[in-house]
């Protein structure tokens, strides 16, 4: 039986097939035991707050789609820097995209909080550089 490297992870996707890919992706590769799946930045959020009252239930990694509808994933970590409950050392951010467009890449680094940017779909190889 293999031991995950991490508790739990969070995706954040509004494409319900990335997010089955995703999941089976880090079930396989036992990189976390439980996978929480959301699909808006608003829901995500609120899956957040909620599990704050519980902080061993917050995940360690979430994976952030960067262009959904309503609110891009940029949105997202812009509400994320306003949680008092989680920081940067709490939780690694990975901003995912179907599209490797570099205005993508310069306007993360504007945010201090990710940690990393990748392609979709994660990879077992993805996941081993996590």
């Amino acid at each position: 039986m293999s031991s995950y490297k991490y508790k739990s992870v969070l995706l954040i996707d509004d494409n319900h097939i990335d997010n089955v890919i995703n999941e089976k992706v880090i079930s396989k590769a036992f990189f976390a035991e439980k996978v929480y799946i959301q699909q808006s930045c608003e829901d995500g959020i609120k899956l957040l707050k909620e599990l704050s009252s519980n902080p061993e239930q917050l995940p360690e990694v979430i994976f952030v789609d960067i262009k959904m509808p309503v609110k891009t994933g940029f949105d997202f970590l812009v509400e994320f820097q306003q949680l008092p409950f989680l920081s940067k050392e709490d939780v690694k951010i990975i901003m995912l995209s179907s599209s490797l467009d570099p205005t993508d890449h310069k306007k993360i680094t504007e945010f201090n909080n990710v940690s990393d940017f990748y392609g979709k779909p994660l990879t077992e190889e993805t996941l081993k550089e996590i």
